[in-house]
């Protein structure tokens, strides 16, 4: 097994992304797996909300996705709102896309090594434990442009 690879350049991803697809999206406002992507949507990403207890519903301009399967676009990031025992339940699904998104982020508090490894053997690059939110203002990027 390889090693894990140094964090990928996390102002790089954040500039050059421009659709992210949210894992665990919800509809609760006061939950991070809704005001990071509202957010997000807000500072101009294409957001695709994916939760399959939401699925049809409609969230941050997007009908809610039941799976990844279900996005018919290049994905940039794929922002991880689930626990870290959920993880592997994604794993395939990711590593089916096509094409690959560049970049798997797992938000702030969120850490599987196994996951992590996963990703990196098959050339995706991963964040643990960070928010975008929190790195997008820190860095102060401007809204994406189209």
């Amino acid at each position: 097994m390889r090693e894990l690879t140094a964090v990928p350049d996390l102002r790089r991803v954040l500039e050059e992304a421009r659709t992210i697809a949210v894992l665990g999206a919800t509809p609760r406002v006061e939950r991070a797996g809704h005001y990071v992507p509202a957010y997000l949507q807000k500072v101009g990403y294409r957001v695709f909300p994916v939760n399959p207890s939401h699925a049809g519903e409609t969230l941050f301009g997007e009908r809610v996705r039941a799976s990844l399967s279900e996005i018919d676009e290049p994905i940039d990031v794929i922002d991880v709102f689930r626990r870290p025992e959920r993880l592997y339940l994604h794993t395939r699904e990711i590593l089916e896309l096509d094409p690959k998104p560049r970049t798997v982020w797992l938000q702030l508090g969120i850490q599987h090594p196994g996951f992590a490894q996963d990703m990196i053997d098959h050339g995706i690059e991963i964040v643990q434990g960070r928010c975008m939110l929190t790195d997008h203002r820190a860095w102060g990027i401007p809204p994406v442009s189209p």
